[in-house]
């Protein structure tokens, strides 16, 4: 009863008034403050952890394909006086990419941080890896005893390069991508939950901010109306404080949720889907070199390479004579599925329309060397074919992936900027929220003393 009598005196209203004046002000702070910290969750899982992660495997899934690219290439070569230092180049680039897929398993480690099941994927990885490299050796070293002409190995070569070439197709390539599979479904996962979290309190900060202005505008009202005074300066600043911190936590909001799907469509998804697409494309480069190294698995490896390329660029082929015809009918326009596919239909960036072009320009090459390859071996020819997968083709193919990587690394700088951006759009808000609450509630308090001091 004793309250109901105090709000009911003119004191008692005003400090009702001002109390929820400064719970509107509470409200506003609490709603903005978990939106802001939404955006920055997604950034972070996105920019800084689950995403560079997932860039990582997919850096591995390609140096683990070339290294088995390149031990075929050393191993069909053989000990070909001719053709020594291409031999030579493919041990060294073998020896990078060991590197590469270690340093690659390094740093996913790292990412990875405490999580047991991660943990433990990397270290199978890494025994895997011993093995597969173990295998490897000892086929080189068979190799450069058998001292063989170039093409086909003995047989005792060629049964140990199966035992690792399977090794690395059935095992520890499908735990890499394994890998990139399960960070890329938190990256997703977190993309949706965050962005349509920063949405959704995208519009209880206005309602709220809305809500503070009302209140606000309303003491105004109610004071000049009760103590005939047109305007009080410290509310009016409250009033235009609120709308402004309103509608700048509003574009704030808006600009996170943009630049969080620009980060993970425009950017995360084409990297890794272009990274899949080097990644496959380089296998199917070795295919062509397991075809002319191991004629007892040649057909297998023809159809392997169909199926390979029809997952970077799908046309519908039943056999490659058909795939390479459908080629080059459509590669200047866009009917064609795949990863490729994919790209053409999602043009966003500057550059990326013309830089996509040179890929599928270079992939048409590639495709055709990969013909002339096929037609030689078919007739016999092996060594006139295998100087040509060595020499025109692998320049070709090089040249392909050249652009490859230049339009992935196109996508990467956009994811890049995209965080850097919502990661600098976000500095201080920490402060500055918690700091504007504090203005206003003085703002408001300093706004009904005037009133209060009238009644002592």
């Amino acid at each position: 009863m004793t309250g109901r009598l105090r709000i009911r005196t003119m004191p008692g209203r005003i400090r009702a008034l001002a109390a929820l004046a400064a719970l509107a002000v509470l409200v506003v702070l609490l709603v903005t403050t978990l939106t802001v910290r939404n955006a920055r969750d997604g950034l972070r899982v996105i920019g800084h952890d689950a995403g560079p992660q997932v860039v990582a495997t997919g850096d591995l899934y390609f140096a683990l394909s070339d290294m088995d690219a390149q031990l075929a290439d050393a191993l069909l070569i053989g000990g070909d006086a001719g053709l020594a230092g291409r031999r030579a180049a493919a041990l060294k680039l073998y020896e990078q990419r060991r590197s590469e897929a270690n340093g690659a398993l390094l740093q996913g480690s790292r990412l990875a941080g405490t999580d047991p099941t991660e943990q433990r994927d990397a270290q199978a990885m890494l025994d895997a890896l011993g093995r597969y490299e173990r295998l490897a050796g000892q086929a080189l070293l068979a190799d450069e005893q058998s001292r063989h002409a170039a093409g086909p190995p003995p047989a005792a070569v060629t049964a140990l390069y199966r035992q690792a070439t399977d090794l690395m197709k059935l095992d520890i390539l499908p735990k890499a991508y394994n890998l990139t599979l399960d960070n890329g479904t938190k990256v997703r996962r977190t993309y949706e939950a965050k962005r349509s979290a920063v949405l959704h309190g995208r519009v209880w900060v206005a309602l709220t901010g809305l809500l503070l202005v009302v209140v606000l505008v309303g003491m105004q009202i109610y004071f000049a109306t009760r103590f005939r005074r047109m305007l009080n300066p410290a509310l009016a600043l409250a009033t235009v404080g609120a709308l402004v911190l309103a509608v700048v936590s509003v574009a704030l909001l808006s600009t996170e949720a943009g630049r969080l799907r620009t980060a993970k469509e425009d950017g995360f998804d084409s990297v890794l889907a272009l990274s899949r697409a080097r990644a496959i494309s380089n296998s199917a480069h070795a295919d062509e070199s397991r075809y002319l190294l191991d004629p007892g698995r040649a057909d297998t490896y023809e159809q392997v390479y169909l199926d390979k390329s029809q997952t970077i660029l799908y046309v519908p082929a039943g056999n490659l004579d058909t795939y390479y015809s459908l080629v080059d009918e459509k590669i200047g326009g866009s009917d064609f599925l795949g990863f490729y596919g994919t790209e053409a239909h999602h043009i966003t960036l500057p550059g990326q329309q013309a830089a996509l072009r040179k890929v599928l320009s270079g992939y048409q090459k590639f495709q055709n060397d990969d013909r002339t390859i096929r037609l030689v071996a078919t007739a016999g020819d092996r060594r006139r074919a295998l100087t040509a997968k060595l020499g025109g083709g692998t320049e070709d193919f090089d040249a392909y992936d050249k652009a490859l990587v230049a339009l992935k690394d196109l996508h990467g700088r956009a994811f890049d900027q995209a965080i850097a951006s919502g990661d600098h759009g976000l500095r201080g808000w920490n402060v500055i929220l918690p700091g504007a609450a504090i203005v206003l509630i003085i703002l408001i308090l300093a706004g009904v003393r005037p009133r209060l001091s009238e009644y002592r």
